[in-house]
Order: structure tokens, then C-alpha cells, then sequence
């Protein structure tokens, strides 16, 4: 009788105290079978690693960006989705086939002196190049770039920017540009954001706030007229802070002389002040990362980012400005940086090929928030100095519409 209760009790009972205790039971099971399923587990992974590499390969989510789709087209447009570094590599294969089809088909010509002679002045007539085309293949060289010690996954490629690009958008693209360059921010009329556009002055560098007043006194000073203003005055970039209800809501920045204007929304924007644990911002350049923008329009808005910022950084200031692109939308972040050694119970660093580097096993880095923190979104581009600046059927460059975000694995940045 016994045994058949206890069989009874292990499939089914009325009894709540045995239910309970029959659950505690086979959850201790369950969790001690897991258990000596990892320690087996570990040990094969120990005796062969390759188990290990294929286990975490497997594993990987499939979250939305693992499952991004590019357009199927060679197309270096704004409005393409293209990824640069694999279509400039396809374009650069298909270049060199086509000269080395072209030397195969001129050994198969006539051997004779003539021919020879009249091919190797031909030869030499190509040979003189002319200064866009040798600045175009400097260009396509180094997009090759040495692997660093640690090389990012994320990191952006400014040299993989289109000849389409560079024509169209040549002073964005100039590398005469100041070295240090002149910001001046101001707001829309009658704004209340004083205190958020002086924060933004200790975000860039040689910047000035000027506030914009509509006294019935006063004149009205249109983006052209300030633009105007501030390009007679050394200033390289406009920057106008837009409100909604006493909240920032978003940024135009208008590269001078001429444009373009990018137009951005403002989202989660946090003062530094309000982060926990937050630490005070010094006066030194950061350093700019610039991560996972891909498409020419990535590349494009890139490049607009690294003209408001000084080239050489102050790496004695140990600050770093984050700009991460993830689904078109652009976290900004800003943070000081400090080394340190490494803890007993922390991991040593991992490569983006999942090893130790070598060197640096005793050492980490620890952060710092300063802020602000924003999440900004491109909504449009002008050609000009915004839409009423812009003329002729490309005035609008691009412009965001909620249909390119009907397929959800397609991003344009």
C-alpha cells in the first residue's frame, strides 16, 4: 500500500504539503541535472575550444540588427541603403578584374615591335593622371586601414565617403576646414532654453550662445541673416535649439558658408546634473567615437559631427564624446575615462574575436557620465541654408517619412 501511495503522490495527491514539497523535490533535480550539464559541459569545452567557439556562434540573439537588410543595388545615393565598406570593396574587385582582363586581352595582341612601341605610348599617356583621379585612388587606399590593438566593431570609416558625396557636399567634405572649429548656438524666438543652450556651449569647444529676442522694438533676425553673420565672423557652424514646452525638441545645424542644414530631433535629453553620480565637464577637446554610422547618409551625417569638434583632442582631459547610431536613432553621451587595475572578480579585455588581448591583462577602465544625454534622430537635409535657402529640384537632399520605417530591418543611417 505504501509503495502505491508514494506513486500515487508522485504523479498526482490532493494533499497540499505534499504537493509543495514534491515541487521543491523536482526542482531540485531539474536544477542539479543543469548543473552537472554545464561542469560536462566545460570539460569538453576545456579539452577541445573549437566546442566553445561554435557553442557561442550558435548562440548569438537574433535581435533586429543581426537581422538588417541592405539594398541589392550600386548605388551610393543618399536614399540607399547600402553598406559602404562592402560596395566599395565590390567596386574595387570589379575594378581589378577589368584591368586584368584588359592585360590579358594586350598579350594577346600582335608581337611586333610596332605595336609594342605604339603600346607602351599608350601606356605612358595613361599614366599621366590627372589630380581628382590620384586623389580619388589616395582616397580608395586608405580605406584599407591597419587593425588596431583593440579594432571596434561599430567604429566609423570616414574614409569610405562616395565621390557622389564629396561633389556634392564639397565644403563638408574639405580637409582645409579649421582646425578649431567656431559654433554658434542660439535658439528660436522668444525661448526659454538659456540654461540647456549654455550647457551645450561646455559640450563644444569655442562655442558662443547668443539668444534670440522678439521685442516689439527689435528686429527679428531670420536663420539666413544670422547665418550671414556668423559666417563674416570666422563661425564654421549654426546650431539652433528648438522648444516645445520649455523642453528641447530639436537641432538645426547649418554648416556655413552655404550648407547643408540637418535638421535633427531631440529625445530623453537629461542635464548632467541630474545623473546619478555624475562628474563636472573640464574645458579640454575630447575625443570623438563615432559608431555604426554605414550608408552614404550615415557617413554624410558623420562627417557633419566631426566638423563641430577640434581635430587633435586633448587626450590629457581623459574625455570622450559618444555618438552611437543604433536603428536610426543617434544616443549622445559624454563621459571621462580612467585606468585602472584590474579586479580579482572582473574579466580581463576580450578583442571583438572574443580573446585576452595581450598586455593589458591587469588593467581596466572605468567611466564616468558628464553629460548631457540626448537621443537624436535626422529628420531632414537641406541643400542650403534651410528650406527657404535651398533652391532647385534638390533643395530637400533627403527627408525622413514614416513609410521607411513600414519594414523594420531597414535603416537608412
Amino acid at each position: 500500500m505504501g509503495s502505491q501511495r508514494s506513486t500515487s503522490l508522485s504523479k498526482k495527491t490532493g494533499n497540499k504539503l505534499h504537493r509543495q514539497s514534491l515541487h521543491v523535490k523536482q526542482k531540485r533535480e531539474r536544477e542539479k541535472e543543469k548543473r552537472e550539464a554545464r561542469f560536462r559541459r566545460k570539460k569538453e569545452e576545456d579539452r577541445e575550444p573549437e566546442l566553445r567557439r561554435a557553442r557561442v556562434e550558435r548562440n548569438k540573439p537574433a535581435t533586429i540588427d543581426r537581422k538588417r537588410v541592405w539594398d541589392d543595388v550600386d548605388d551610393d545615393g543618399l536614399g540607399a541603403s547600402v553598406d559602404m565598406e562592402q560596395l566599395l570593396k565590390k567596386r574595387r574587385l570589379q575594378q581589378e578584374e577589368a584591368e586584368e582582363r584588359l592585360a590579358a586581352e594586350a598579350e594577346q595582341g600582335d608581337d611586333s615591335e610596332k605595336d609594342d612601341e605604339e603600346d607602351s605610348m599608350l601606356g605612358s599617356d595613361d599614366e599621366e593622371e590627372s589630380d581628382e583621379e590620384a586623389a580619388a585612388k589616395a582616397r580608395a587606399k586608405q580605406v584599407i586601414r591597419d587593425d588596431s590593438l583593440a579594432p571596434s566593431t561599430t567604429s566609423t570609416n570616414l574614409d569610405l565617403t562616395p565621390e557622389s558625396l564629396v561633389a556634392k557636399f564639397p565644403s563638408l567634405f574639405s580637409d582645409d576646414g579649421p582646425a578649431e572649429p567656431q559654433v554658434l548656438i542660439t535658439t528660436t524666438l522668444n525661448s526659454t532654453l538659456h540654461d540647456e543652450a549654455r550647457l551645450l556651449c561646455t559640450l563644444f569647444p569655442h562655442s558662443t550662445y547668443i539668444p534670440r529676442s522678439a521685442h516689439k522694438y527689435g528686429h527679428k533676425y531670420s536663420v539666413r541673416e544670422i547665418c550671414k553673420f556668423a559666417g563674416n565672423r570666422g563661425f564654421s557652424s549654426v546650431m539652433i535649439l528648438r522648444e516645445d514646452q520649455k523642453r528641447p525638441i530639436g537641432l538645426d545645424i547649418v554648416h556655413l558658408p552655404s550648407g547643408p542644414t540637418f535638421h535633427f530631433s531631440i529625445s530623453n535629453w537629461v542635464e548632467g546634473k541630474k545623473l546619478p553620480g555624475h562628474g563636472n565637464p573640464t574645458n579640454h577637446y575630447p575625443e570623438l567615437l563615432l559608431n555604426n554610422f554605414r550608408t552614404p547618409l550615415g557617413v554624410l551625417t558623420a562627417r557633419l559631427f566631426r566638423s563641430l569638434w577640434p581635430k587633435t583632442p586633448e587626450l590629457q582631459g581623459r574625455q570622450v564624446v559618444t555618438l552611437h547610431n543604433q536603428r536610426d536613432y543617434i544616443f549622445l553621451r559624454r563621459h571621462r575615462y580612467i585606468f585602472r587595475d584590474k579586479r580579482t572578480t572582473e574579466k580581463s579585455v576580450v578583442g571583438a574575436d572574443g580573446k585576452e588581448l595581450k598586455g593589458v591583462e591587469n588593467i581596466r577602465a572605468g567611466l564616468q557620465e558628464l553629460g548631457p544625454r540626448a537621443t537624436l534622430k535626422l529628420r531632414r537635409i537641406d541643400k542650403g541654408i534651410g528650406r527657404a535657402g535651398s533652391e532647385g529640384d534638390d533643395a530637400v537632399e533627403w527627408e525622413w517619412k514614416a513609410k521607411m520605417e513600414k519594414k523594420r530591418t531597414r535603416f537608412n543611417l
